[in-house]
C-alpha cells in the first residue's frame, strides 16, 4: 500500500491555529477520496474531513465544522487541513488515508500513514 505522510502538527494554546500537509498518490479516477481521521487516547478514530478527487466536494464531522478546512492541490499531490480556533478536545494523533471511494470516511481509508500529532492546551 501506497504511503502518506503527515506534518505540520505541534501544540499551541486554544485558539491557536494549525495546518496539516500530507502527501498522498495522485488520483487514478474520480471517485477517489483523501480525508483526515483522528484517534486520541482511549477513543477510537474518527473522520474530521474528507475531500473528492477534484477537490469539489467536501465533508466534515459535525465538531469541526466552521472551524476545520480540508483542501488538496492536484498538481504538488499534497492534501491540507487548515485547523483554526482549536480546542483542548482537538487533541490527537491526525493521520490522513485515501480511499477509492468519497462514500463515506471509511472507503476514504483504503492506505493510512503516519501520523502527527496536536496537542492544543487550554
Amino acid at each position: 500500500a501506497q504511503v502518506s505522510v503527515a506534518s505540520g502538527g505541534g501544540s499551541v494554546q486554544a485558539g491557536g491555529s494549525l495546518k496539516l500537509s500530507c502527501v498522498v498518490p495522485g488520483s487514478t479516477s474520480p471517485h477517489d477520496c483523501a480525508g483526515w481521521f483522528r484517534q486520541s487516547p482511549g477513543k477510537e478514530r474518527e473522520g474530521v474531513a474528507r475531500i473528492s478527487a477534484s477537490g469539489n466536494v467536501v465533508r466534515y464531522v459535525s465538531s469541526v465544522k466552521g472551524r476545520f478546512t480540508i483542501s488538496r492541490d492536484n498538481a504538488m499531490n499534497t492534501l491540507y487541513l487548515e485547523m483554526n480556533n482549536l480546542e483542548p478536545e482537538d487533541t490527537a494523533m491526525y493521520y490522513c488515508a485515501w480511499g477509492q471511494s468519497f462514500g463515506s470516511f471509511g472507503s476514504c481509508s483504503t492506505s493510512w500513514g503516519q501520523g502527527t500529532q496536536v496537542t492544543v492546551s487550554s
